[in-house]
């Protein structure tokens, strides 16, 4: 099992948690509308259907972390609405909204679940935890309220309080970042610094977008009511499929580059399968290592072109195996594998990688040379499988470890090659 799917129950344990918790002080506080009060059941239940659809309707894709916009949009505006048309205030307070929210958000990932989606625990429960961050600094924090209790009247000027509530949208989904990204980097052992910095940056126009959203919809249930909610979702709801019209974009894209990587087995020059079996156990080695999204995408470029150099060469390397070509053959492979991924004008990252695949480990521990860690994954890998020659017989596996040790620490990364260790034993037992 890899590093993802183990974080998978802490954050599964933390959403239960979370659910249990916030339904629990909702009916310990008193924090539930009465039966009498119509106009709040009616608004919180419209909300809660947002959320739930919200939950349905995810976003995913290569390079980015999973979200799940028109949910957290309308659980954003549930938090900061206080008020309707005719100066009517709500009075729930924070444990109604963390209730309605945590529910609604775990029947939506139930029903993903049911249907056979995809689904993330830790990004559901990342989401939770921001919208816990906005409820509570808020409703607690800033207005000071009590559950059924009037409102503080603010001071503040319209521009100043859409700053103010802007500004704690974009702290909680910070908060969100930080909360998956500590998850990821514990399971792994990775640097939760670099972590974050990628996932935020992964996320950070769509965390605008949400952001903004659920603002304008607090903003404008003053004057328009429930009706702020559908109006102010449309925006997302287009950006949703304009996403998802990307993504298709993008698998294409993956599919052309998996095409190319053939290039080397059509002509013969490495076995068949060679390059998508390094791609797919290079990813498996990223995510135990912690690698973001972004980074796991590039690696996979990396992986299925890492031996396109190779159609440059008169004789073809026996087996395609080039890690037992002469080291100047390995070099000339990797300069013209560099230079064909240039030529693309599009692939600056993957060819960063590929620039190091050959460079010995040794260069990183006694002369303090900064090899990217995919650079040493695509090493690892790459020699992995062309020891074992695509063959999956547990003695294979264990001859070509037994190679792989003996280069430990001076070709090799052993942490790279832990990961890779761990990865194989996920998949005999998959």
């Amino acid at each position: 099992m890899n590093g993802a799917l183990r974080r998978e129950p802490v954050a599964g344990f933390f959403g239960v948690l979370g659910l249990v918790a916030s339904v629990a002080v909702a009916i310990r506080s008193g924090d539930v509308p009465s039966a009498q009060d119509l106009t709040t059941i009616w608004f919180v239940a419209v909300f809660a259907v947002a959320i739930v659809v919200g939950e349905w309707f995810h976003v995913s894709a290569p390079g980015f972390r999973e979200a799940a916009p028109i949910s957290m949009g309308a659980a954003f505006g549930l938090a900061l609405t206080t008020e309707l048309p005719g100066r009517v205030q709500l009075p729930y307070g924070a444990p109604l909204v963390l209730a309605v929210t945590a529910a609604s958000m775990a029947l939506g990932t139930t029903v993903r679940v049911v249907a056979g989606r995809d689904t993330s625990l830790v990004d559901a429960a990342g989401r939770f935890v921001a919208i816990l961050a906005v409820t509570l600094v808020y409703r607690v924090a800033v207005l000071g309220q009590s559950p059924g209790a009037t409102l503080r009247e603010g001071s503040y000027a319209p521009w100043q309080q859409a700053l103010l509530l802007l500004g704690i949208c974009l702290l909680a989904l910070v908060t969100d970042a930080l909360f998956t990204s500590l998850l990821q980097g514990l399971a792994v052992g990775a640097n939760v610094r670099r972590i974050f910095v990628e996932e935020f940056r992964s996320s950070f126009a769509l965390s605008i977008a949400v952001a903004v959203t659920g603002v304008l919809i607090a903003l404008a249930a003053p004057p328009l009511g429930i009706v702020a909610l559908p109006l102010f979702l449309i925006p997302l709801v287009l950006t949703l499929f304009a996403f998802r019209r990307y993504v298709s974009i993008r698998a294409t894209y993956l599919q052309s580059i998996r095409t190319l990587s053939r290039l080397t087995d059509a002509a013969g020059y490495t076995p068949s399968g060679h390059s998508e079996r390094v791609a797919a156990l290079s990813v498996q080695v990223g995510r135990e290592l912690g690698l973001s999204e972004r980074e796991l995408l590039d690696l996979e470029y990396a992986a299925l072109l890492h031996d396109i150099g190779q159609v440059a060469l008169v004789e073809p390397i026996p087996g395609g195996a080039t890690v037992l070509a002469a080291p100047a053959d390995q070099r000339r492979i990797e300069a013209d594998t560099v230079a064909i991924v240039r030529e693309t004008g599009v692939f600056e990252g993957v060819a960063r990688i590929l620039e190091h695949q050959t460079t010995p480990y040794r260069q990183v521990r006694e002369l303090g040379e900064e090899i990217p860690l995919t650079s040493r994954i695509v090493k690892v890998v790459n020699a992995y499988e062309d020891l074992t020659a695509g063959a999956r017989s547990a003695r294979a596996r264990e001859a070509a470890v037994e190679r792989i040790y003996l280069g430990l620490g001076y070709e090799y990364d052993p942490r790279v090659v832990d990961a890779l260790l761990k990865s194989l034993g996920s998949s005999a037992h998959a």
